[in-house]
């Protein structure tokens, strides 16, 4: 739940759309059952003892392609520019291809510029439309990276 509460605070104090974006999500207070299954992880960054951020991958809903997509990153203001968020794509691009999954996915809002320069960083490459069918009708910007599978 403490993710949550993060991942809300973010898109408040952001001021990000709340409808059709991650904060609508109905999984988001449900967020160790929404991961608990298989090629699933969703990891937390702690800071004195406090969750601060966090990030996963997922199987891309609503698509049958072997894709994952990169998932709810969010930091609060604090922790950002610290290289974390590298370090945590990273991690989850390590284990999508430890999955086998083939490609990861991801979906943002426009304004998410430092966002989207880390992914372009990482290997991400814009898309010029959606895949799957993730409900997240406010994040018009799509962008997709092949994966080394072992």
């Amino acid at each position: 739940m403490q993710i949550a509460d993060v991942i809300r605070k973010v898109f408040i104090a952001d001021n990000y759309p709340k409808t059709g974006t991650a904060f609508a999500d109905p999984q988001l207070d449900f967020m160790f059952e929404t991961y608990d299954c298989p090629r699933s992880i969703y990891f937390v960054v702690e800071e004195n003892e406090k969750i601060v951020g966090g990030c996963g991958i997922n199987q891309l809903e609503n698509s049958k392609e072997n894709i994952c997509e990169l998932q709810k990153m969010y930091f609060l203001k604090e922790i950002r520019g610290k290289g974390i968020g590298y370090q945590m794509i990273q991690k989850c691009l390590e284990k999508a291809a430890e999955f086998g999954y083939e490609k990861c996915y991801l979906e943002t809002l426009t304004e998410m510029l430092s966002a989207q320069n880390l992914y372009k960083k990482v290997g991400f490459e814009y898309l010029n439309t959606s895949l799957g069918n993730t409900g997240h009708t406010n994040c018009p910007v799509w962008m997709i990276r092949t994966l080394n599978t072992k």
